[in-house]
């Protein structure tokens, strides 16, 4: 679907949101869906960003963008290695710049009057800037509703003794936060825990002071979680996903796609193909690397794998492969280092999706009724995959390290076993209420008239 130009809409509200993505691919794209959404339904957008994996103002023409500067150039490798120090920084060093470009931006009288900020909730810092300008702050949070919940129940949990989790109770379950275990917790290997601890507390006493709550979720998906975040939070709460129901946006991804992925695809047999994507910033050892390889190998089934640059430890791309391997396959398996994932994922080749568990990648996910094998890796990964295999039950869990032998295993029961014909009959379901929530009279276009209208009061 084309962006729409300001003028072809049939309503122009006159109003400007400023929009602030956390940079990491992960939240760009949410933001910028959502951008588009409500750029539909007649508002003008800006698009604050940092310099630090900075979207293409080509992709969006009918955007402004305005460019703050991160103050990360120099280290910003060094911090990326370290996710929780990178997003500390962030919360930081953009202080006094990101205040500059609201004083230009709220001056600016040439334009429509400025309306809301709309910031990525990691970015806390953001409350006490819009507050000092007098600007209602409304927060997108980019992960999942249950995963939020645990988030907020870090307090608890670490006073109960849950966090930091330990090796030896790590099967135990979370009495407090079923259908959970101690290893389910979003947590993140760092070795400054305090600062993740830190993090989280900004983002979940900075949420409660917001003006309002978004959510690329739906109501029937996170029912029971969203009843429990009503409670707890007392602000105007907005489940209005799956974004890309809404809106086919414009591609906002950081790595060029590679579609021979889909003329690949297209000579496959109908649900024969495992996707496999661990997303764009996990990395893992090169000996799980050769596991994943010898796995996907031995399952006999033809495999679309995407091997991002900087996925494996120590390798560029795919050197680790031994000398080969990728002939031996007689044409079964397809690498690629990046790929145009919605169209993969709703092509009738494909029959499940390896994935990280990723919000967007599971939410992508069930909107095409895909099973899923998981592996998550880090955060708010831990929460989705345990949803994903035990709550919903439309996936099933890779877990306690990978071998060839276990990941044959794991594709044959979603692959040719009834276990597997059974989840995908449940992911299928799902993404029947999927699509009929983003209709007219459905709970997402609903709650998205609701945020419309609430915005426009400001």
């Amino acid at each position: 679907m084309e962006n729409r130009g300001e003028s072809q809409l049939q309503e122009r509200l006159g109003r400007r949101l400023l929009f602030f993505p956390l940079p990491l691919q992960g939240h760009i794209n949410p933001m910028l869906q959502l951008a588009n959404i409500l750029h539909s339904k007649g508002f003008s957008i800006t698009i604050v960003h940092t310099k630090l994996n900075s979207p293409n103002p080509s992709n969006y023409p009918h955007f402004t963008f305005f460019l703050i500067d991160d103050g990360l150039s120099e280290n910003s490798e060094a911090s990326r290695n370290d996710i929780i120090s990178l997003l500390t920084v962030l919360n930081v060093k953009c202080i006094e710049p990101f205040k500059q470009a609201m004083s230009e931006l709220l001056a600016d009288s040439s334009g429509d009057p400025i309306a809301c900020l709309i910031s990525d909730a990691i970015l806390h810092f953001t409350t006490a800037v819009c507050k000092s300008l007098n600007l209602p702050r409304l927060v997108l949070r980019t992960g999942g509703v249950s995963s939020f919940l645990a988030f907020a129940a870090f307090p608890l949990l670490l006073e109960k003794g849950y966090l930091p989790v330990q090796d030896a109770k790590s099967a135990e379950p979370v009495k407090e936060l079923p259908p959970l275990r101690i290893k389910d917790l979003p947590v993140i290997t760092t070795s400054h825990p305090e600062k993740l601890y830190r993090l989280v507390e900004g983002m979940i006493q900075e949420t409660k002071a917001s003006s309002g709550l978004i959510w690329n979720s739906f109501e029937e998906l996170e029912e029971s979680s969203l009843v429990k975040l009503r409670q707890d939070f007392q602000i105007p709460i907005f489940p209005i996903g799956p974004f890309h129901k809404h809106f086919a946006a414009s591609s906002s991804n950081l790595l060029a796609e590679d579609h021979s992925s889909i003329s690949w695809l297209d000579k496959q047999a109908p649900n024969s193909v495992i996707y496999v994507s661990f997303g764009s910033i996990a990395a893992i050892e090169e000996k799980d690397f050769l596991e994943v390889a010898w796995g996907l190998a031995k399952s006999r089934h033809p495999f679309l794998w995407v091997v991002r640059p900087g996925l494996i430890h120590g390798a560029e791309w795919l050197e680790p492969l031994p000398e080969g391997f990728l002939e031996s396959l007689d044409g079964k398996g397809h690498i690629v280092k990046w790929a145009p994932q919605l169209e993969v994922l709703a092509h009738p080749s494909v029959g499940a999706f390896w994935t990280h568990n990723g919000w967007n990648s599971t939410l992508e996910s069930i909107c095409e009724g895909v099973p899923m094998i998981c592996t998550p890796c880090f955060t708010d990964q831990l929460v989705n995959a345990r949803y994903v295999s035990h709550f919903w039950k439309v996936g099933v869990q890779l877990e306690n390290g990978l071998s060839r032998e276990k990941i044959e295993m794991v594709i044959k029961r979603v692959m040719e076993e009834k276990e597997g014909e059974e989840v995908r009959e449940r992911v299928v379901h799902l993404q029947e209420k999927a699509n009929l929530c983003v209709q007219p009279g459905g709970s997402s276009y609903e709650s998205l008239k609701s945020l419309v209208n609430y915005i426009s009061l400001f």
